[in-house]
């Protein structure tokens, strides 16, 4: 029990990051980790070992900050001014086409995926959202709750979770383009 406890504490750090990372806030970050270690702490019978602790506390850990997103469902949904702002008007004419293509990106997007500088490139990009669209956008790809649940959650309608999704997607793209695919195309 004891080496548990001192294998569960010496993981916070990553928990913290990746709560963060989740929720943009580190007192709400800091309440979920807290919750996932002291879950973890009161029965270590759940961990049954078919996976790594890590694994096993970030899977409670999702559950937690979908818990902390409930509880603090006002405050998540705050649009801003970023949140109203049409990006695709910035993005195509009026025909819909491309105001300016975003390069071909590399023909080996797997091997661009699993490099550590790709993802910390595709974090500060998710950083520099709008916060609801960084919020819905972290909600359905990171913590891989449907539809229905966002919705629910944040109190928004399918119509406009789909804008917030696209408008987050066309500017991680855009910032993606320009932060890390073009930098790989030069080298």
């Amino acid at each position: 029990m004891v080496d548990f406890a001192k294998e569960v504490e010496a993981l916070r750090p990553q928990l913290m990051k990746y709560a963060r990372s989740q929720l943009r806030n580190e007192a709400w970050a800091e309440d979920a980790v807290s919750e996932t270690l002291l879950a973890a702490l009161e029965k270590p019978q759940a961990f049954a070992g078919t996976s790594q602790l890590k694994t096993w506390l970030v899977g409670v850990l999702k559950h937690k900050l979908v818990d902390q997103l409930r509880h603090q469902s006002r405050e998540a949904t705050i649009l801003d001014k970023d949140d109203a702002e049409d990006i695709d008007t910035l993005l195509f004419d009026e025909s819909g086409h491309w105001r300016n293509k975003p390069g071909e990106w590399t023909d080996q997007p797997e091997k661009l995926m699993g490099q550590r500088q790709f993802l910390a490139v595709l974090d500060a990009c998710v950083e520099h959202l709008p916060p609801a669209q960084g919020r819905v956008f972290l909600m359905r790809e990171w913590l891989e709750l449907d539809t229905e649940q966002i919705c629910k959650e944040l109190s928004v309608t399918s119509t406009n979770l789909w804008v917030l999704l696209h408008r987050a997607r066309m500017r991680l793209r855009e910032c993606l383009q320009t932060t890390w695919f073009s930098s790989c195309q030069n080298t």
